[in-house]
């Protein structure tokens, strides 16, 4: 399927910081929570965006719920908080 989503790439190397996997240790709730979500089935969720890539890109809905359960995990539970 073709979604028109913007991608977030955890392995994307910056100029400054080497990588994103050396910011944070490895037994890091944000890891945990990044392998949690690859397990959880999103179908529903894909499911609401277009298929034909029509339309402006939207986040993936797996970085999305990784992030919302991150900053639930964290006790913040304000939309504005968290943007």
């Amino acid at each position: 399927m073709a979604y028109n989503l913007l991608a977030g790439d955890r392995e994307q190397g910056y100029l400054l910081p080497p990588s994103v996997r050396e910011w944070l240790p490895a037994g890091d709730l944000a890891w945990f929570i990044v392998d949690s979500v690859d397990q959880v089935e999103l179908r529903e969720f894909y499911r609401q965006y277009r298929e034909d890539g029509w339309g402006a890109a939207a986040y993936d809905p797996k970085m999305m719920v990784g992030m919302l359960l991150y900053a639930y995990c964290q006790g913040v539970r304000s939309s504005r908080k968290i943007a």
